[in-house]
C-alpha cells in the first residue's frame, strides 16, 4: 500500500494495515476481515465491534499491550490518528530540548487510556490522566494495572465537569506538556448528526444509528461545544503558567484557531504554534502555547 502522506514519518501505520499479521496477533479480529472489490483485506468500519477488534490488534502487535478492554459504550480511539499526536508532541518537546524525565498531563484520558499507553510505548513518557468520569478512570486504571504500567501512569478525577485544570493542578506540579482531544459537540443531537453524515460515506449506512467509534456524552459533548471547551482550556492554562512547559490540544475546526491566538495573546502567551496533522483522510491540527519566557525555558531545562 502507498504511504499516507498526512501521517507523521514515525507513524507505524502510514502504509496501512497488515491484516494477516494483525489476525495472527489477535485472532478475534479474523471474523471481521474480508476482501473488498480492490482485493484488499479490510473490515467494515461502520461496525463498532470490528473497529474495536482492529485497534486492539494494533495495540497488541505494535505497542506491547496485552489487555485493552473497556465498555462498548465508551469511545474507541483510532490508533493511527492518536499516535500521530504523540509523535508531533515529541517533535515539539525535542525542539525545546526537553528530552529527559518527560511527564505529560492527559486531559480527558477516557476509559481506553489511549494517549498514556501510546506515549509510554513509543517514548517511555510518564503520564497523569485526568477525567470527569469516575467509571472511565476505573476502566483506564484496570488497563494500566493489567499491563503493569502503574509505575509510569497515574490518574486524577476532575470533580467539576466544566473545569479543566482547576481542582487538578497545584503550584508544585510540573509537566513537560499537557495534551487534549476536546469534545467536539454541543449535544447528543449534534453528535448523532455527525455520525449520520460519516456513515453516509461508508457504503450508504446513514440509517444505522450507531457510532462506529462509540462514545459517551462526556467524551463527545461539552456545553458550548469545542469552541467553549477550548476557551476554558486557554483561560485556565493562564492560571497555571508555570506548571506546564507546553500546553497543547487538537483543534478539529480550523476556523477556531484565529480566536485561540487572539485569546492567548491577551492571556500573555509567549509563544504559540500550530502544527498541521493528518488523521487518515482528515486534516487536523495541534495548537501549542507556552507562558514561559526564553529565560524561564532555559531554566526549565537546566
Amino acid at each position: 500500500m502507498k504511504n499516507n502522506p498526512n501521517f507523521h514519518s514515525k507513524n507505524k501505520h502510514k502504509s496501512g494495515y497488515d491484516m494477516d499479521a494483525l489476525c495472527n496477533a489477535f485472532p478475534n479480529l479474523s471474523p471481521f476481515v474480508f476482501e473488498n472489490t480492490f482485493q484488499t483485506k479490510t473490515i467494515d468500519f461502520a461496525n463498532p465491534k470490528a473497529v474495536k477488534a482492529l485497534n486492539t490488534a494494533l495495540l497488541i502487535t505494535y505497542y506491547g499491550i496485552n489487555f485493552w478492554e473497556f465498555p462498548d459504550a465508551n469511545l474507541c480511539p483510532p490508533i493511527p490518528g492518536r499516535v500521530d499526536y504523540i509523535h508531533h508532541l515529541s517533535d515539539l518537546l525535542l525542539a525545546s530540548k526537553i528530552t529527559q524525565d518527560i511527564s505529560i498531563l492527559d486531559i480527558g484520558t477516557g476509559a481506553s487510556c489511549i494517549y498514556p499507553i501510546l506515549g509510554h510505548a513509543e517514548y517511555k513518557w510518564k503520564f497523569t490522566g485526568v477525567d470527569v468520569d469516575e467509571k472511565s478512570l476505573k476502566s483506564a486504571e484496570r488497563i494500566i494495572n493489567k499491563n503493569k504500567l502503574s509505575a509510569s501512569i497515574s490518574f486524577l478525577l476532575q470533580n467539576e465537569a466544566s473545569q479543566i485544570f482547576k481542582n487538578v493542578l497545584n503550584t508544585t506540579d510540573r509537566f513537560s506538556a499537557s495534551m487534549c482531544n476536546p469534545p467536539f459537540f454541543k449535544s447528543e443531537e449534534d453528535a448523532l448528526q455527525a455520525t449520520t453524515k460519516k456513515l453516509k460515506g461508508l457504503d450508504g449506512l446513514e440509517n444505522q444509528v450507531v457510532r462506529n467509534f462509540s462514545g459517551t456524552h462526556n467524551e463527545l459533548c461539552y456545553k458550548g461545544g469545542e469552541k467553549a471547551f477550548l476557551h476554558t482550556y486557554l483561560y485556565e492554562s493562564s492560571l497555571f503558567k508555570q506548571q506546564c512547559f507546553w500546553f497543547t490540544t487538537l483543534v478539529s475546526k480550523k476556523e477556531l484557531v484565529k480566536g485561540m491566538y487572539d485569546s492567548l495573546k491577551k492571556l500573555g502567551a509567549k509563544e504559540i504554534k500550530t502544527i498541521p496533522m493528518g488523521h487518515g483522510n482528515k486534516i487536523s491540527r495541534m495548537v501549542a502555547w507556552t507562558f514561559l519566557s526564553p529565560e524561564e525555558q532555559k531554566e526549565w531545562n537546566s
